[in-house]
């Protein structure tokens, strides 16, 4: 209905021949002012959604800045294998598909068979009595209808007039000429052939768009078993019901939901070159599992994770000698349901062994046994024994491990180099009482001022005593361990790494480890084992130096290796379970504000947020 149709319906009025209209009662003139045609004009759907140009062509429609080109099956092979379609499904390009599916009375296609098979058998008389050599075609088509013939009735099969209609877009005709022929390509190796729409585009794209008509009406006969290759549509696919969004899936564009915690083992690893959006990635997942009950727990070498810790209402603790927050390498948990005191005590032990291993430089076997045995000591000294009860003990520290080692027989090489922990500038950081309460439930450990020599035994007394807090109560919980690098260059922060991603699943934590240094990773003896118990990988944009090791470790193609090395910043493959997808990283204005780590940007918003608190303080300074 156009414009002067509604305005003239609200008048009640019919329109006449010239300036004169007429209703009912009486013939007058009515002028049609501008502000008449303004005000009943209402903006529809179909205006909003429309292009703002339409010419239809032969073999093309132009819509406002876009080309496209509708095409149709004409012709099947004998056999349709599955995943037939898949190769057009994920090609990288702008398209639309429809099928449309019309049964077919079973009595009707019988007594066509019947003519069918009629003429073929005569065919094959014909071509007997005439003594000609016998042809296969012929022979194949008699066995091929007789057996269709059996399953229809049956009732083990059913025919449909199939259509298929593929509608392909482009910037130009170039492009989709370049299209068509790569479409063609794919389905031809398959002996599939399409045509175009020709001089029905217009029907072609009506039958496309998604309005369920059928205006083309080329169809083909397909029984149940090549249908069923068709329909739905076999593409590589990662949404599930439930989970976060962690991008869109580059292959068909549709979107990458998935839970972790639906899996076999709740943990990830990602790699990824400096500057490709491993950070960006971490804090959009950790931002979308805040909003599903997860409580997670940074270990943050960059101070990356700050403002984000603080736009969530999170806890920010910064690890340095100067810090004020303490955590003691001897607390101890209290035991679960299904631990015993003794197991804990002995697991602790363990802990600490490995941590002094690392502090000390390396131990020999006999200091080894030495500090095995002074620290079950030192818990006894305060009554601590496998019999305790931890929920009413004050842990030892450090200068009681001190001063029982130093009780010992050749001791003296260790109590020396341990004394610049409890006496010297490093005694602020460990010869403390633990300070540190994470019942938030986002907390982040930032280590960025720690020296870069005790980075190591910072990430592992935080990782301890991360461990004892998650052992205490059963949580759904995410560990974000990054620039993981840092933890594989000693063997014992590698070990305890791998026994949390091991272990995890016990206590519902997800471990994600997340690191820039594939090649590093890689060398640790525990660097395969923590990606084998990993059920979910990212990889994003790697560099040439590394690209090979990670090929091999994850059986990736050669196409697959070079889409890594030309992806840009957010892009990459997502594995989970058996399977992965290209994915790209998207992420809303508002997440974007929270967690970008872009200089340019921080500095951009900086200077906004300083032009405003300006703006406010000179506008109160003028009301008052």
């Amino acid at each position: 209905m156009s414009i002067f149709e509604k305005l003239f319906k609200k008048k009640n009025v019919t329109p006449t021949i010239g300036n004169t209209y007429s209703n009912e009662m009486q013939t007058s003139v009515l002028p049609v002012l501008p502000e008449q045609i303004y005000e009943s004009a209402s903006l529809e759907l179909q205006d909003i959604i429309a292009p703002s140009a339409l010419k239809i062509e032969p073999k093309s429609i132009n819509l406002g800045d876009k080309t496209a080109r509708t095409f149709f099956i004409i012709s099947y092979p004998r056999f349709l294998t599955d995943n037939w379609f898949s190769p057009v499904i994920n090609l990288d390009k702008i398209f639309d598909i429809s099928i449309f599916i019309h049964p077919i009375d079973t009595s009707l296609m019988l007594r066509q068979f019947q003519k069918k098979v009629a003429e073929v058998q005569s065919q094959i008389s014909v071509r007997e009595k005439k003594g000609m050599v016998r042809d296969p075609m012929l022979d194949t088509a008699y066995q091929d209808l007789e057996g269709l013939r059996d399953n229809l009735i049956q009732a083990q099969e059913k025919m449909f007039d199939v259509s298929i209609y593929i509608t392909i877009y482009a910037d130009n005709d170039m492009e989709l000429f370049k299209i068509e022929n790569e479409i063609k390509s794919i389905l031809e190796s398959k002996l599939i052939y399409i045509k175009p729409a020709l001089f029905q585009q217009e029907a072609g794209f009506k039958s496309v768009i998604p309005t369920n008509t059928d205006l083309l009406n080329i169809h083909q006969k397909l029984n149940s078993g090549p249908l069923s290759s068709v329909f739905p549509f076999i593409s590589f696919d990662l949404t599930d019901n439930k989970g976060i969004l962690y991008g869109i899936n580059r292959h068909n564009s549709s979107l990458v939901i998935f839970d972790r915690f639906s899996l076999e083992n709740y943990n990830s690893v990602t790699f990824a070159k400096s500057g490709s959006g491993k950070s960006y990635a971490t804090k959009l997942e950790i931002l979308r599992s805040l909003m599903f009950d997860v409580d997670v727990i940074v270990i943050d070498p960059e101070r990356e994770y700050e403002f984000l810790a603080e736009a969530v209402g999170g806890r920010y603790f910064n690890i340095a000698l100067s810090s004020d927050h303490h955590m003691n390498p001897f607390d101890l948990p209290i035991p679960r349901e299904d631990e015993t005191a003794e197991d804990v005590l002995r697991s602790n032990i363990i802990n600490l062994v490995g941590l002094f291993r690392l502090m000390l430089g390396g131990l020999t076997p006999e200091e080894d046994s030495m500090v095995d045995r002074a620290i079950s000591e030192t818990y006894a000294m305060k009554d601590i024994t496998p019999e305790s009860d931890f929920s009413n003990i004050e842990p030892p520290l450090l200068s009681d491990f001190e001063m029982v080692l130093s009780g010992m027989d050749g001791s003296d090489s260790i109590v020396a180099r341990l004394a610049k922990y409890t006496k010297g500038s490093w005694a602020t950081f460990l010869n403390r009482p633990s300070n540190v309460d994470i019942d938030k439930k986002f907390v982040v450990f930032s280590v960025r001022d720690m020296e870069d020599e005790l980075k190591p035994v910072a990430m592992y007394i935080i990782m301890h005593f991360i461990w004892n807090a998650i052992r205490k109560n059963l949580k759904k919980r995410l560990l974000v361990i990054d620039e993981a690098w840092w933890m594989m260059k000693s063997e014992d922060t590698a070990s305890f790494l791998y026994s949390i991603a091991k272990r995890g699943r016990k206590y519902y934590l997800g471990l994600s480890t997340i690191t820039q240094d594939a090649a590093d990773f890689m060398k640790s003896p525990y660097g395969v084992p923590i990606i084998t118990n990993s059920s979910i990988q990212l990889l994003l944009k790697q560099s040439p130096t590394t690209i090979d090791i990670l090929q091999k470790t994850f059986n990736l193609t050669d196409e697959e290796k070079y889409l890594l090395l030309e992806s840009s910043v957010g892009e990459g493959i997502f594995f989970a379970g058996l399977k992965h997808v290209a994915i790209k990283i998207i992420s809303s204005y508002t997440e974007d504000q929270i967690i970008t780590s872009d200089p340019s940007q921080i500095l951009s918003n900086r200077k906004a947020k300083e032009e405003q608190d300006a703006a406010e303080l000179s506008s109160k300074t003028k009301q008052v």
